[in-house]
Formats: structure tokens, sequence, C-alpha cells
């Protein structure tokens, strides 16, 4: 009976209702200071740095408060300057909270470098095809004395003979000396120009 009577009590309501607002107090309270220490409305716009040095692109992120990762490289990009930003994680305009870190792949400072097959004695269509093939581009045509016709017995890089295992830069020119299929010295030297395929 008189924990009947408690409960109908002014006194049990009231600290009923005093613990109430004590606890909305509480999850108010620990969700605001939820959103300060998570930086919860805080927001950065994430500049585009493409292009950017990475000095630059240091100083910049930094007068931001965010921070940087450099990822792998990527493959040389010629319309980018060398070591510059290629590309980034998040992308420009987004969002991000302070702090955050931007993910950078860096455009590398030249292509990369290929050991040249052994491609000497075979004939002239084989060779473009490999060096196509692996990444190189045909540049001009000399044609010797020699009895095989259209046989590649030289390969040459900006004027200087290549032997197999040369590393020379991806997506370079590589001019090819082919036999004239004569043999007699009446075509020695005969130069083409430069390759339309």
């Amino acid at each position: 009976m008189k924990l009947l009577q408690y409960l109908k009590s002014k006194i049990f309501i009231r600290t009923i209702i005093l613990m109430g607002i004590i606890v909305i107090a509480l999850i108010f309270g620990l969700k605001a200071m939820m959103s300060v220490t998570t930086n919860h409305d805080q927001k950065i716009l994430v500049p585009d740095l493409k292009k950017m040095s990475l000095s630059d692109t240091e100083t910049t992120l930094s007068n931001l408060n965010l921070n940087f990762v450099i990822q792998d490289s990527a493959s040389y990009n010629p319309d980018y300057p060398p070591k510059s930003v290629i590309d980034q994680d998040p992308e420009a305009g987004d969002f991000v909270k302070d702090g955050r870190k931007i993910y950078l792949t860096l455009n590398p400072s030249s292509y990369k470098k290929i050991a040249m097959p052994d491609l000497l004695n075979k004939t002239k269509r084989q060779v473009e095809t490999h060096l196509k093939s692996i990444g190189f581009k045909i540049g001009k045509y000399q044609y010797i004395p020699d009895l095989g016709k259209d046989v590649v017995r030289k390969m040459k890089y900006k004027g200087k003979e290549l032997e197999m295992g040369d590393l020379v830069p991806k997506n370079s020119l590589i001019d090819l000396v082919l036999g004239d299929g004569t043999g007699d010295g009446t075509n020695e030297g005969i130069d083409e120009g430069t390759s339309k395929q």
C-alpha cells in the first residue's frame, strides 16, 4: 500500500520529471561535444592540385590544414610537368574534414625505359610489329648494300647504334638500317626519311 501511495505522490512524479530532464540534457550535451571533437560541421573544399609541383602542393594543403600521401607514380604523361600531380583522391571540389589525407599520384620524370630485344636479321615487318607492341615508334629507314632485302641489320636511337639489352625510353623513335637486296654497294646510305606508319 505504501509503495502504491508513493508512486502516486507528487515527490515521485517530480523525481521522474527531473530525471527525464537530466537524461535529455545529457543526450544533447554529448551530441554537441561529439560534433566539436569530430569537426562534424567543418568542411574544407579540396583544391585542384593537378599539374602542381610537389612543393606547391605541400604549401597549398598545409595552408588548408590537410595532409597528403604520395602513391605509386603513374605512366608518364607528356601533357603534365615531370614530378607534378597527375591524379588526386578526393577529387577537386569535394568537401573533407580538417586534417584529411589527400592521396596523390605523381607524373614520372620521363617515360619508363625498355630493354631493346634482339631483333637483328629479322624482316622489316617483324621488327616494326615487335617494336610497336612494346611501346616504340618507327623513325627513319636507311638502306645499306646487303643481299637480304628489307632485313634489319641495325637499329639506332638518336644516331647511336643499339645493342640487345640497351635501355631506351618508351615512345622513342627507333631508326632501322635495312638491307637493300642488292649487295653491290650502289644504294649505300640512302635515307627514306621518317616513317608515316
